[in-house]
């Protein structure tokens, strides 16, 4: 009530008409906010729809896959799920985002030791960990469904694919995101699977950020982001040329200002895309102080350069990139050459296995680690037949590069 009464004296004469969430800490505030100023609103029925144990269980009680899982605040009321499960287990807040606090655990002594450096943290979004979840390990790639609702009918705006590689001592580091085709085998079966989770959740006005596992026996929930996806938006030049003008942002404000620009809105992507491209997230295998950035100067003269996102400047101490949250950049990437395009995300990734993205100050440490590729341009449909090459536009001709102190949040 108070915050709504602060809310209407600052909307003075302006009448509200809606609220939603702006990032991930938002969604509760954004439920219980819009349902009392009478906007349109998934409301509380559901209360902290972000619970990523309370999703599992929603979707298991509509008869859906879920995850083997067991959480709580106590070690003791996790110990007995982590003595009958097969190992590896994933452990993680119950509430973060950006795979803030993953982590892959091989036995029952280090799920012990990092539910304990759980319960003693603060989680990147704000803070402390209310409780921890462990969880069976997916085995599978990811995938993310980004919908807009309005009034329970869900329209997708894109599927991606996520690229995430065991490197720098940690399992699920994200190299880059890339988009799935919508007449893939993939799509057919996740995107009807998302919908019902959004349902199942009561989600029913607004955007979404749907992150599954396709498994050996179908889709399996990761987790269910209540809110737009994240990163800044620098992936919306990629999305608009994809889709041939709209974003999940246009979706959001159609679902909550405009139905009848909502009622027209695709169903789901065009197929094949108006374009080809992808996002490549940056990541280094060093630490040190930067001194300047030659990398970046090299990626930008790329003939597919689009946008780069990055907080990285002289001065900027790096580590190891272990998350999103240690990453050093997002470069978004098109051209209707998949060859060219092929050939400039391996120019990028060269660079950082030969630490050439930075030049660092005195006293820099490096790191040499693997990295196991998963997926391949073609699995990842950055190739095209001539015939859809023809009819892809040509990237736009603008180049832009962002520099932020903020962290992304996917």
């Amino acid at each position: 009530e108070e915050t709504a009464d602060i809310a209407r004296t600052a909307a003075d004469h302006y009448r509200i008409v809606a609220c939603l969430a702006g990032g991930e800490a938002g969604v509760d505030l954004a439920d219980s906010l819009s349902e009392y100023l009478g906007v349109r609103t998934n409301g509380t029925d559901i209360p902290n729809r972000r619970d990523k144990k309370l999703q599992q269980e929603l979707i298991r009680d509509v008869g859906m896959r879920s995850v083997r899982q067991a959480g709580g605040k106590k070690f003791s009321d996790v110990e007995q799920f982590l003595r009958t499960e097969e190992f590896p287990v994933v452990l993680k807040p119950v509430e973060s985002a950006g795979s803030d606090g993953v982590k892959l655990c091989h036995d029952f002594n280090e799920a012990k030791e990092h539910f304990d450096v759980l319960m003693n943290s603060q989680m990147v979004n704000g803070g402390a960990v209310p409780s921890v979840l462990c969880q069976e390990f997916l085995r599978g790639k990811e995938y993310v469904v980004d919908h807009v609702s309005r009034d329970g009918v869900h329209k997708t705006c894109m599927m991606w694919v996520y690229d995430k590689r065991p490197v720098n001592g940690a399992a699920f580091v994200y190299f880059g995101c890339v988009p799935v085709r919508l007449d893939s085998l993939e799509a057919k079966l996740i995107i009807p699977y998302v919908r019902k989770t959004l349902d199942a959740l009561g989600l029913k006005n607004g955007p979404s950020h749907g992150e599954v596992i396709m498994t050996a026996d179908g889709p399996c929930l990761v987790e269910m982001n209540c809110r737009a996806r994240g990163g800044d938006g620098n992936w919306k030049s990629l999305a608009s040329a994809l889709t041939g003008g709209y974003t999940q942002v246009d979706g959001t404000v159609d679902s909550y200002l405009d139905p009848a620009q909502f009622k027209i809105l695709p169903d789901v992507p065009p197929c094949p895309f108006k374009a080809s491209g992808t996002e490549v997230i940056l990541v280094s295998y060093s630490r040190g102080t930067v001194k300047s950035t030659p990398g970046y100067d090299v990626i930008q003269q790329l003939p597919s350069f689009i946008y780069l996102e990055t907080g990285i400047r002289k001065g900027t101490k790096v580590d190891y990139t272990i998350d999103l949250f240690t990453g050093i950049g997002s470069v978004i990437l098109m051209h209707e050459d998949a060859n060219i395009l092929a050939n400039d995300v391996e120019t990028i990734r060269q660079m950082e296995r030969d630490n050439k993205i930075f030049e660092y100050e005195t006293n820099v440490s490096l790191m040499s680690s693997p990295s196991i590729l998963n997926l391949t341009l073609a699995e990842l449909s950055l190739s095209s037949s001539q015939d859809e090459t023809q009819k892809m536009v040509k990237a736009p001709s603008h180049r832009r590069v962002f520099t932020s102190d903020r962290v992304d949040i996917f």
